[in-house]
């Protein structure tokens, strides 16, 4: 069981506390993965990377995220089912390039994919199943998809069950497998996108209570991007 969050700023309000309000979403999923946490922030098309084998409301305090600003960004708790807990292993996962991922679930193919993505020069630094799905987008953004097009290309390739909130230099994206067994909820108002794992992660949020919310279907992408200026 893991605890996965997303942020998208549509006002500079929000953009300025975007570490904080990510925080404040993860701690609400601390007993949801208690064992490790992470968080990827972008701002103005650079990805800063955070996490550590600790307890989530010590990682917000740890690296500070109040004082952290950017424009969307992804943060994930991880409850250890089926591994060692190590810093390196925790999520987010990034293969080196704009794309940054968040997971829930499982994928049961991930070795023979990762084989595949070796030949094609992604490099991987751990096991992790969810490293591989970072490199498949890394990979079909880098031969010409769109972000949208390279998510609906994994209901093809990936095999598992899993929910994915996924972070681009201008981008943002959710989806869920087609039998769609793990959590997952979205909100959005004027000012900001957001999903969780659960619904009191974006109930701290400005403005929840007056924001659409509902339930991601299943093989559906849903994705937003940043307006270039």
């Amino acid at each position: 069981m893991c605890g996965i969050v997303g942020l998208f700023a549509k006002q500079p309000e929000v953009e300025e506390r975007l570490g904080a309000h990510l925080g404040a979403m993860l701690v609400q999923l601390a007993n949801r993965g208690p064992d490790s946490a992470g968080l990827s922030i972008y701002r103005d098309g650079r990805m800063d990377l955070y996490k550590e084998a600790i307890d989530p409301r010590e990682f917000v305090e740890r690296f500070d995220l109040a004082s952290m600003s950017g424009t969307h960004g992804l943060g994930h708790t991880r409850m250890a089912t089926e591994s060692r807990v190590t810093t390196e292993g925790a999520h987010p996962f990034s293969t080196g390039g704009e794309v940054c991922l968040v997971h829930n679930g499982s994928l049961s193919n991930h070795n023979a994919l990762r084989r595949r993505l070796r030949r094609e020069g992604i490099e991987f630094r751990t096991e992790n199943d969810t490293e591989v799905a970072a490199g498949y987008l890394e990979w079909r953004l880098r031969e010409g998809d769109t972000l949208e097009a390279a998510l609906e290309a994994c209901l093809v390739d990936l095999d598992g069950f899993y929910t994915f909130a996924v972070g681009t230099a201008d981008g943002f994206a959710v989806l869920r497998d087609p039998i769609a067994c793990k959590p997952a909820v979205m909100a959005e108002n004027d000012d900001w996108v957001a999903m969780a794992s659960e619904y009191r992660a974006i109930a701290v949020l400005p403005g929840a209570d007056a924001a659409e919310v509902w339930e991601p279907e299943p093989a559906r992408v849903y994705s937003w991007e940043r307006e270039r200026v």
